[in-house]
């Protein structure tokens, strides 16, 4: 069937992908801002505007936050799906971002003895938003193409440099607010820049979306796909459901680590980093911003190697191994930071240590986000394919949710470069160790997707597309996302 048409294009593609683009940039400006403040806004002392938590306390309550920010597009997809169609449930969805920064926000001099009461209900608002909105402004992309258009995968590179853009820029602007001038000032930004991303939804998606999300999509889909809902699953089915899960229970390891840049990571830049650059001293909230750019910058290099290797490309748990390898060798160069330090929380070390573990978690990123998506796509019966998208993204909620246990061990004081190291040490041997697992299961995978990862037939340019339409954050989702 043929979706209905936007009006107009521009560089080859409806007007309506640049509105989504500039949607989802602010959006994530927003987010990635608040995310950089979060932490570091909590252990703050009172007398610096903070709420003065320990590590383990601001660590734990950010597992848990980011916990629910995954969990949360799983029931948005659905009332999109559903009940409102994807168009509310991006109005709503940015409404409530929009009040969770605002709240963030209000000085605390207006609430004196609700200042807690308040900074949680600003994290609901937030993570009730990110449910109805990212569950939906993507698979908005996919829409905006009829089945076969050979444009879309280039829509989705594009939509994605959006996602890392606003990634990249948010730190700098919303953190260098929040962490040198006030910390409200900087949640307040961030709620600023997503009524910009509102805005332009508001006033320019009948335009240029047309009636593209307006009908909630279960309603047009039932009657197409009463016979394949009641169709039992063959053993080919069962093979790739299993290869599905194997790889998402792998992938908690990867995103322990990878999820340490809001936490962990983020303690380390601001109280162990010699962050002096020729006399200005680089905000910690700064380092947010190597990931989305590393990804802008090498995302078309990885995907160009893949098919320049042809035949030799590594299949899909190879990549997945590799990722584990990056995500080891990212924390050995914080195992290193921390020997320099020789256990003195006074010694301040190199800025290049979180520069070269932020580029090796890019590369494992690479390896492992775009693949993982990707996978699920191509291996998913048909009728299951939201469900196993949305197990994918569970078991990255969870993953959240350890991370910022694992981190609180960093505990406080003197012990905090010692307890550091061990942390760092021992999540790079857990990285290395489920690599070698993988590739010793490799071919048992590869054998149970049943031709999945078989020869390409598409030309190197379209190769070269459908890589880079999946490459990115693991925000970046490709059009068969339920998110």
């Amino acid at each position: 069937m043929n979706k209905p048409m936007a009006q107009g294009t521009l560089f080859g593609h409806p007007k309506g992908l640049f509105l989504l683009f500039g949607t989802e940039m602010w959006e994530r400006f927003g987010y990635y801002g608040m995310r950089a403040l979060l932490v570091l806004y909590l252990v703050a002392s009172v007398q610096d505007g903070g709420f003065g938590w320990t590590t383990q306390e601001a660590l734990s309550l950010y597992g848990t936050f980011t916990m629910a920010v995954y969990l949360t597009p799983l029931i948005g997809g659905w009332l999109a799906d559903n009940v409102m169609g994807q168009r509310k449930a991006i109005i709503y969805g940015g409404i409530l971002f929009s009040l969770g920064y605002f709240t963030l926000g209000i000085p605390k001099t207006m609430i004196p003895g609700m200042e807690e009461q308040v900074f949680y209900l600003g994290l609901v608002l937030i993570i009730c938003g990110n449910g109805l909105f990212k569950a939906n402004v993507s698979s908005l992309v996919g829409d905006l193409y009829n089945e076969g258009d050979h444009r879309r995968d280039g829509a989705f590179t594009i939509f994605y440099m959006g996602i890392n853009l606003g990634a990249f820029l948010s730190p700098l602007i919303v953190g260098y607010l929040g962490e040198q001038v006030n910390w409200h000032y900087g949640f307040i930004a961030a709620g600023a820049g997503m009524l910009i991303g509102l805005a332009l939804q508001l006033t320019l998606a009948d335009k240029y979306l047309g009636q593209i999300g307006v009908v909630p999509s279960a309603k047009i889909a039932k009657n197409n796909n009463k016979e394949l809902k009641e169709a039992a699953l063959s053993q080919e089915e069962k093979d790739r459901t299993k290869v599905i899960l194997i790889m998402s229970i792998f992938s908690i390891i990867f995103w322990v680590g990878f999820e340490q840049a809001g936490g962990l990571f983020n303690i380390y830049a601001s109280q162990f980093t010699d962050r002096d650059f020729m006399g200005f001293e680089v905000p910690a909230t700064w380092f947010q911003s190597l990931n989305a750019m590393f990804i802008i910058l090498l995302a078309p290099v990885v995907a160009s190697i893949w098919v320049k290797m042809g035949s030799k490309e590594p299949t899909s748990p190879v990549k997945f191994a590799l990722a584990m390898i990056f995500l080891s060798l990212g924390f050995f160069v914080m195992v290193w930071a921390t020997m320099v330090q020789g256990g003195d929380t006074s010694v301040k070390v190199s800025m290049l240590f979180l520069v070269f573990a932020y580029l090796f978690h890019t590369l494992g990123e690479l390896c492992l986000s775009p693949i993982g998506l990707s996978m699920v796509s191509k291996l998913a019966p048909l009728k299951f394919t939201s469900l196993l998208m949305g197990v994918w993204f569970l078991f990255t909620a969870l993953a959240n949710k350890v991370a910022g246990f694992v981190g609180s061990f960093v505990g406080e004081g003197e012990e905090q470069v010692e307890n550091a190291l061990t942390i760092f040490a021992s999540v790079g041997v857990a990285g290395i160790v489920t690599a070698v697992i993988i590739f010793l299961s490799a071919n048992k995978l590869v054998d149970w997707m049943h031709g999945a990862e078989g020869d390409h037939t598409d030309s190197e340019e379209e190769k070269l597309d459908e890589e880079l339409s999946v490459t990115g954050t693991h925000e970046g989702m490709p059009e068969k996302s339920p998110l």
